[in-house]
């Protein structure tokens, strides 16, 4: 009998699944724990492997279609059986709908080309138009950054006119167009000030067509906004000496590789304060008639990490569990390490699951002050702004200081005014006596 593999829950809230590129083809033979596609959930997209020995005998779900977990997505012949016979008994492919099979793959990166002509490099049709969007696969955009292959030259031959692996390493191996190497574009873009658009330019309009991701973010941050009672509460930090000790620790780490930021800090003070605060980290049971207050043993502070425009936008929640049990050192290895592969290849579902309070900074953006919207399950999220020059008292005298505003969003069912008071003036406590979180 053949196998039939389908499409597998891989999030807790996965509904769907798009495959955003398969990496066997029909004939194919796959041994188990083999790589078999790169998969876009509702979080991230990942690889999903095999667990069968077998032949490709069918691949129904084309690159860039969406369809319900549990759709059978590819048939494996087994040891001895004909692959066209399995193929036959595998199924045929799910029935989509003309939106679907015309629209291109919302798992597909959007970027915009550059203004300047380009040369048309290999492939099949026409290069974009200057201006225009590019549909490419996450791993050829990967290829192409890294090989710094202009992707407006380029020209599509996957679904809906998608570029692919195969036409970014054609391209190269023809001599495509090179463009500024991301990094050197970055160091750039954040060196210059933007240039201002001509007069009297407009703004391109165009439909952009919800990944998966972006689709359940809306879904799930609406529900938690229109059922959970929020409410915000902001505390000012006096960061003058936790900056002053973080500088000190990085100069005497460098030599170790060890950077410590000023979220690392924020972490270890929001984990330790929930031993005075309990209820902070805890969870609502709404079952009507058994309606209930769960308080975690487990402190997993979630770090909310925002995906570049080039990946589809969205927003992650990595976990560090058992944050208030570990050192600034641990916290800062893991949160480096899982930012940077949420943005690279992304988070498989046990390092974005389990939170029981979450963090958001946009300090690193200039901003002063935001209201965030809770994290469910949990019944907090914090708010980080930016450490800023303010005037401060010290010793009867107006002085320059730094000063950061934090802002809780809580859950009025869990968390009572008073309670978010006092958990965050441990906080505080905890950030403007820096050495206790050494200890």
């Amino acid at each position: 009998m053949p196998i039939k593999v389908e499409m597998p829950r891989l999030s807790d809230t996965m509904q769907a699944g798009t495959v955003v590129k398969w990496s066997v083809k029909v004939g194919d033979k796959v041994k188990s724990g083999q790589a078999i596609a790169d998969i876009e959930t509702d979080k991230a997209t990942m690889e999903l492997q095999s667990f069968d020995d077998g032949v490709v005998a069918a691949l129904p779900v084309p690159e860039g279609q969406s369809v319900p977990i549990g759709t059978v997505i590819m048939v494996l012949a087994t040891k001895g059986e004909d692959v066209t016979t399995a193929a036959q008994a595998g199924g045929s492919a799910p029935k989509v709908g003309a939106a679907a099979q015309t629209t291109p793959p919302a798992s597909s990166a959007a970027v915009m080309a550059p203004p300047a002509p380009v040369a048309a490099a290999a492939g099949n049709g026409h290069a974009p138009a200057s201006g225009a969007r590019i549909f490419v696969s996450p791993l050829a955009k990967k290829i192409a950054d890294e090989a710094g292959v202009d992707l407006a030259s380029l020209s599509g031959t996957g679904p809906s006119g998608r570029i692919i692996r195969k036409d970014v390493e054609q391209a190269i191996a023809g001599g495509a167009t090179v463009t500024l190497a991301p990094a050197a574009a970055t160091k750039t873009a954040m060196s210059a000030p933007a240039p201002l658009p001509p007069a009297g330019a407009a703004i391109a309009g165009r439909k952009v067509v919800l990944s998966n991701m972006r689709r359940v973010i809306a879904q799930r941050l609406s529900e938690s906004k229109s059922t959970i009672p929020h409410y915000q509460v902001t505390v000012d930090v006096d960061m003058d000496a936790l900056l002053s000790l973080r500088g000190q620790l990085n100069e005497q780490l460098a030599a170790q590789g060890v950077k410590l930021s000023v979220n690392d800090f924020i972490v270890r003070a929001c984990a330790l304060a929930m031993h005075q605060h309990p209820y902070v980290n805890s969870r609502w049971n709404g079952t009507p008639g058994q309606e209930s207050i769960e308080i975690l043993s487990n402190v997993n502070i979630g770090i909310a990490i925002a995906l570049s425009e080039e990946k589809g936008g969205g927003l992650l929640v990595a976990t560090i569990r058992g944050a208030d049990q570990i050192g600034l050192r641990q916290i800062s290895a893991q949160s480096k390490q899982m930012a940077e592969k949420a943005r690279g290849k992304g988070l498989s579902p046990q390092e974005m699951s389990d939170s029981t309070f979450t963090i958001s900074n946009l300090g690193m953006f200039g901003v002063a002050h935001f209201n965030a919207i809770i994290n469910p399950p949990n019944v907090a999220i914090l708010a980080v702004g930016a450490a800023l020059d303010r005037p401060v008292v010290r010793d009867g005298k107006v002085v320059p200081g730094k000063v950061m505003s934090i802002t809780m969003s809580s859950d009025h069912r869990v968390v009572d005014g008073a309670m978010a008071a006092a958990y965050l003036a441990t906080v505080r406590e905890l950030l403007e006596k820096p050495a206790t979180l050494l200890v």
